[in-house]
């Protein structure tokens, strides 16, 4: 929906796992490193395990373009909560292999006679297994057993396995134990740091075709991230909303108040468990047109009277224990005003209001010679003396301030 209004070529922010997307972060490269390194090898298991989210579906579709070019039959097979028969059969369909046969004896000798016509013609057999933390330990022995399928001491087929934490918990089990052995290469995905999630959101973005709109301040990543907690499914998700808010609002930039609306919407939707809300990061301002920030410093609208309105009075600091002068804002009205005229002056039929907004000090010394400019001219608190002068209601003369 929002490709268009910010000239972007794809999605990239999608749930669903695209290999054109994947972030080489260090923990993602020595995974794929670790599986080339054993599928060069040919020989035993690979494990990768990581929490929902951080990217092992993603890195089976890399590991397949990257063995696009290799002569090897790949199979993938993605449920794994199957009885040991069952899961050959499956291991059958996936190498098109004949398993009509209702015993275990046939389908294992359809699957030798499959690998070993491949061997002979030069072809390696790939298995690759997602969700393995949820296969049984029948089923886990029954891919064992398919490894020890030799030709000149040379398995035929490998096998990876990928799941979740608990996976290693399962392979590290006394009965498991001749699975552990076999296996050649293990590692882990984590969660994304901070630093590593704005380069995670800037490098889908410009493989987009992202050219700086919209642009992103800064405080915004860290709230991407505590969000998140560094899982990049989570941080497709936040992201995704907030370019579909900038595009409904119309912006081209996002910032910390847009960042706060999309926490609350997800909050309230129930798809977050995270209640960052009352985090001060919320309170951090924008650095748009700062130096370093990515994006065009293109600058919000602003309505006739926003940019009529006077600039806020900023008071300094080291100050702020000293009284601060006063200032006089004038406005005119249209009607007019009512009451005894003190303050009111007419001039071209316009009233025009002195609106008292401080105490101001006096500007010099009295006609006795007391210096009074360092009293107020007011007494805060107290009855304001100019409406005890005893005028009469006639009287339009400048007031006396």
């Amino acid at each position: 929906m929002y490709e268009k209004f910010f000239n972007l070529s794809a999605d990239p922010f999608r749930l669903s796992p695209d290999p054109r997307f994947s972030y080489k972060h260090p923990r993602y490269a020595r995974a794929r490193a670790y599986m080339a390194y054993a599928f060069r090898r040919a020989e035993g298991f690979v494990m990768v395990t990581g929490e929902p989210g951080t990217g092992k579906t993603t890195l089976i579709g890399d590991m397949v373009d990257y063995l696009a070019g290799e002569n090897v039959a790949l199979a993938n097979l993605v449920s794994t909560q199957l009885a040991a028969d069952d899961m050959l059969r499956m291991v059958g369909y996936a190498f098109n292999t004949q398993t009509s046969a209702a015993d275990k004896a046939s389908i294992v000798q359809a699957l030798q006679e499959r690998f070993l016509a491949w061997q002979q013609a030069g072809r390696r057999a790939l298995l690759i297994v997602d969700e393995a933390q949820d296969l049984k330990p029948e089923a886990m022995e029954e891919l064992r057993m398919l490894t020890n399928i030799q030709v000149d001491s040379r398995p035929l087929l490998q096998i990876f396995l990928l799941g979740q934490p608990r996976l290693r918990d399962i392979i590290h089990e006394s009965a498991m134990e001749p699975v552990h052995q076999r296996i050649i290469a293990a590692t882990h995905l984590e969660a994304l740091p901070e630093d590593e999630t704005r380069a995670y959101v800037e490098h889908r973005l410009t493989v987009a075709g992202w050219k700086g709109d919209p642009a992103i301040s800064r405080p915004v990543f860290r709230i991407i991230h505590r969000f998140s907690a560094g899982v990049p499914r989570r941080i497709n998700l936040f992201c995704s909303r907030l370019l579909l808010r900038a595009c409904v609002e119309q912006e081209h930039r996002i910032a910390v108040a847009d960042a706060r609306v999309v926490a609350v919407e997800l909050q309230q939707e129930q798809l977050s468990t995270r209640n960052i809300l009352g985090d001060e990061m919320f309170q951090a301002g924008d650095d748009f047109g700062e130096a370093g920030l990515r994006g065009p410093a293109t600058k919000r609208q602003q309505t006739p009277r926003q940019r009529d309105e006077p600039p806020p009075r900023v008071l300094d600091p080291k100050s702020a224990g000293a009284t601060p002068r006063a200032s006089f804002g004038a406005r005119d009205l249209s009607r007019p005003a009512h009451g005894h005229g003190h303050g009111i002056r007419t001039k071209n039929e316009q009233k025009t209001v002195l609106i008292y907004t401080g105490v101001e000090r006096r500007l010099g010394k009295r006609r006795s010679g007391q210096d009074r400019r360092k009293e107020p001219r007011l007494d805060l608190g107290q009855e304001d003396r100019r409406r005890t002068l005893g005028r009469r209601r006639e009287d339009t003369s400048r007031p006396r301030w």
